[in-house]
């Protein structure tokens, strides 16, 4: 299968819209659960430049690492996995060294946001693989 570039860009905006919409719901559900775990570690207001360069090199390495190699005919489950598992590395180089250097960084934390960054990273993975295989399809007269 091959796809263009206007296709991928769509793949990759798709991307980015499942890892804000997902997101945005684990974190404002879990803001109290931070505000309490990381206490005057916790920024008043979010760095949304940070945030946003976050989101746009996180859509990136999930599209180029993770959904381009599998669309060549993969399964979507193991797209998924693939995404899980870049999910729990990414997140996990994030809590780890959090856990590692940060005096009194909670363990609780360190634990659900590596299993939400699994989950999310899979979820937004199988949304990816889903719109780049309906691309890479021939339209039909």
């Amino acid at each position: 299968m091959r796809i263009g570039v206007i296709a991928w860009i769509v793949v990759y905006v798709a991307t980015l819209l499942a890892l804000g919409a997902l997101d945005s719901i684990w974190l404002t559900s879990m803001l109290p659960a931070y505000q309490h775990g990381l206490g005057g570690l916790l920024a008043a207001t979010p760095d949304l430049t940070a945030a946003g360069l976050f989101y746009l090199l996180y859509a990136a390495g999930l599209v180029v690492l993770v959904v381009q190699p599998g669309v060549p005919g993969q399964r979507w489950y193991l797209v998924s996995a693939r995404g899980a598992l870049f999910g729990l590395v990414a997140y996990g180089t994030y809590d780890l060294t959090n856990q590692a250097t940060l005096r009194d960084w909670p363990v609780w934390l360190t634990a659900a946001d590596m299993t939400w960054g699994t989950v999310l990273t899979a979820l937004a993975a199988t949304v990816a693989y889903a719109v780049a295989t309906r691309a890479a399809r021939p339209i039909r007269a």
